[in-house]
């Protein structure tokens, strides 16, 4: 799977968005090590703090269908600012992603214009549980 057909489904999904708020509508497009590619967009609420992330939806998604592994997400949005994935999103994607795992940026309008990012480099100090 190339970063581009990735970028394209992410893109799709943003479409589907629920942003009647933000106006900000954001797709993203999960990749399985097994080549799998799990969608999702952003749900806002108007109690806000209730509004789920495109990044989480695909994760959320892929893991109700029992993948956990992962290598490569594209996120796209419509708007003037990359959408690089929030804090809260970066955190979800920790549980399983691993050092090669790779982040795509792009604006819907400008697909050929992304930005790929090893997921390293975007949190390199994520919270862990210690046992």
């Amino acid at each position: 799977m190339t970063p581009d057909t990735l970028l394209t489904i992410a893109a799709n999904a943003a479409r589907n968005a629920h942003a009647p708020y933000s106006k900000f509508k954001v797709g993203a497009a999960l990749l399985c090590k097994d080549g799998a590619v799990f969608s999702g967009c952003n749900v806002e609420n108007s109690s806000y703090g209730l509004t789920n992330c495109a990044e989480r939806t695909a994760v959320f998604s892929a893991v109700a269908a029992g993948q956990k592994e992962f290598s490569a997400i594209a996120i796209v949005a419509e708007g003037k600012s990359l959408p690089y994935p929030c804090g809260a999103c970066r955190q979800v994607l920790s549980e399983f992603c691993v050092e090669d795992f790779l982040v795509t940026v792009a604006l819907v309008n400008a697909l050929e214009d992304s930005v790929t990012i090893p997921f390293a480099e975007l949190f390199p100090h994520r919270f862990e549980l210690i046992g």
